[in-house]
């Protein structure tokens, strides 16, 4: 999978990208990062890509024509590549890759918004800056708007590295362990469980039985269970997305409930 990042910061990009999980990624090839910066395609001297506002306000705007030349850049080099699959060889079809505007006035992502973008062969982030983009280019070439949560941040590419991960994760290969991403929080609607290691002791806390049994049909059960209370109890507005057994429904209603100390049900 190719990410493209727009941005006037693209060391921002690159350096993160070289680090832990994405970094052995990137070097095996299951991803590719292509931070690409905006002032190159400013036009001027000065390479400024920001100006005044029309109608007045704080701060400044980025221009609408360095951020258009440099998606035409980055789509040429795309096409160039041959890596679209909707590309026709010999004709000018060409599928433009989605490109997302990382702004907070957009829809909240989340982790089957991360699934429907792994599916995808290239992806387009637009990073803005300032008090924000000119309006007349974000109409021309996003399509989609998504924000991170409900919150103003100094830039896009903090955001944009949180979903590229989040996106680059569920790629196969990305994690090594195929199961991985299968267990993990939000999957099935559901949070993951609770995780130990060694010692089995620590200050006086002991690791849960269940998990130094040895019964892997039990220990699957217990995983479940507290995958189903953790969710109720810390987050119920994604259980009802869930898909439940009666018996787990009638326990997700006492937690609601509040009928009963959580702690006691774990």
């Amino acid at each position: 999978m190719k990410f493209h990042v727009m941005t006037l910061f693209p060391d921002i990009i690159n350096n993160v990208m070289k680090e832990s999980i994405m970094g052995r990624a990137v070097k095996s090839g299951y991803i590719s990062i292509d931070a690409v910066n905006i002032r190159d395609f400013a036009g001027n001297k000065h390479n400024s890509v920001d100006d005044y506002p029309y109608g007045g306000g704080a701060g400044m705007v980025m221009q609408a024509e360095p951020i258009y030349n440099c998606y035409k850049y980055i789509c040429e080099r795309i096409r160039a590549q041959g890596s679209n699959e909707d590309a026709v060889e010999g004709t000018e079809q060409f599928k433009m890759p989605r490109l997302i505007y990382v702004t907070p006035q957009g829809k909240t992502f989340n982790q089957k918004l991360a699934r429907e973008y792994s599916k995808e062969e290239e992806l387009i982030f637009l990073c803005g800056r300032y008090e924000g983009i000119d309006e007349r280019v974000l109409e021309l070439i996003v399509t989609d708007y998504v924000s991170v949560g409900d919150y103003v941040l100094t830039g896009g590419e903090l955001p944009a590295l949180v979903m590229i991960d989040a996106i680059s994760r569920l790629v196969p290969g990305v994690l090594g362990n195929g199961a991985s991403a299968g267990k993990e929080s939000f999957s099935g609607s559901l949070l993951e469980y609770p995780q130990y290691t060694r010692p089995e002791n620590w200050h006086g806390k002991e690791v849960p039985p269940v998990l130094t049994s040895g019964n892997h049909k039990l220990i699957a059960q217990w995983c479940r269970r507290q995958s189903v209370i953790r969710t109720a109890d810390r987050r119920p507005d994604l259980i009802k997305g869930a898909d439940l057994t009666e018996e787990e429904q009638q326990l997700v209603k006492k937690i609601l409930m509040k009928g009963s100390d959580v702690n006691e049900i774990y």
